[in-house]
């Protein structure tokens, strides 16, 4: 780990300052601070494995890419002093052109999220989609015990809360496609589903109150979370005391192919990580297994994760 000199020498480059501005919040890959910082990958890799080597960033391998983050286990005073650099340099003439440049590939990120599930929508539901198996969601049903007021976060067309809208109290559906709003909709409105809501949010924004709900779900949402903690950290809030998260996801994979055929952001989730999202944001009781694998190639599986909000 870096001491507090040795951090100080690091922060005193303008391009490494620069770099940890942009990583302060957000996970960004090579490519996407080569576009931001408009520098040359030799450069921003030089500097990013100095940081890393100085312990001030971290980096994960996902599939053939590479995503860098602030540090997360820097002791305080070497994280006081990053904190304290970028929020001065944030000021800057060039420190504005970057965040404005760092607003643009993130908005390039969700637009090309929503763009795909704008386009997949009304036939979702009977398209292949990785790790969505009648297995996975039977698993998933017997986790609901009716009444309950649920929320379907990343719901798509709510194929999966049209299953159960019968047995729950009210279900509101959550996605940021306006098309899957528009279909899930009508589709629930032809069925009669009166008690099933749709609205337009983001599964890391919830557009619901604190405490307003007895079950949250997130069927194969979380892969398409920009920060699938935040997202995990929304379920929390918007739970009441006792109320349980229920996740089915894919595990870690390397079919690399995913982020342009299904506009996947990330290639799965290890046990572990899904283990230290749900301790992160509070939850107990936390149970995690395999529920599903497809003997296809490239032979997703599917895990089943279930938390609970503990009590007052």
């Amino acid at each position: 780990m870096s001491s507090a000199l040795e951090t100080l020498r690091l922060l005193a480059d303008p391009t490494r300052l620069r770099l940890l501005r942009l990583l302060d919040g957000e996970e960004l890959s090579v490519a996407e601070l080569q576009e931001i910082l408009a520098m040359g990958q030799s450069r921003i890799s030089s500097h990013l494995s100095m940081l890393r080597q100085g312990g001030l960033v971290t980096d994960r391998k996902e599939g053939k890419r590479s995503y860098y983050s602030l540090g997360g286990e820097l002791p305080s005073p070497e994280r006081a002093l990053v904190r304290a650099a970028c929020e001065a340099a944030s000021d800057t003439t060039e420190g504005k052109a970057d965040a404005q440049h760092l607003r643009r590939v993130l908005e390039r990120r969700s637009l090309a999220t929503e763009r795909y599930f704008n386009e997949v929508a009304g036939r979702l539901g009977r398209n292949y989609c990785p790790g969505r198996s009648w297995e996975a969601v039977a698993h998933l049903l017997f986790q609901l015990v009716p009444p309950l007021d649920v929320a379907d976060l990343g719901a798509g067309e709510g194929t999966l809360s049209q299953l159960i809208a019968r047995r729950a109290r009210s279900i509101v559906c959550i996605d940021n496609s306006a098309r899957m709003i528009e279909v899930g909709t009508e589709s629930a409105r032809q069925h009669g589903l009166a008690n099933l809501t749709y609205k337009r949010g983001d599964i890391e924004d919830v557009p619901l109150p604190a405490g307003s709900v007895d079950l949250a779900l997130l069927s194969q949402a979380l892969h398409h979370a920009r920060r699938p903690a935040r997202a995990i950290s929304e379920a929390f809030r918007i739970l009441r005391p006792g109320g349980q998260v229920v996740i089915l996801d894919l595990k870690e994979h390397d079919f690399e192919k995913a982020r342009e055929l299904y506009a996947d952001l990330w290639l799965g989730f290890t046990e572990r990580s899904l283990q230290n999202f749900l301790t992160d944001a509070g939850f107990t009781q936390i149970e995690i297994r395999v529920v599903a694998r497809e003997l296809k190639e490239p032979g997703f599986e599917t895990l089943l994760a279930t938390a609970v909000k503990p009590a007052v």
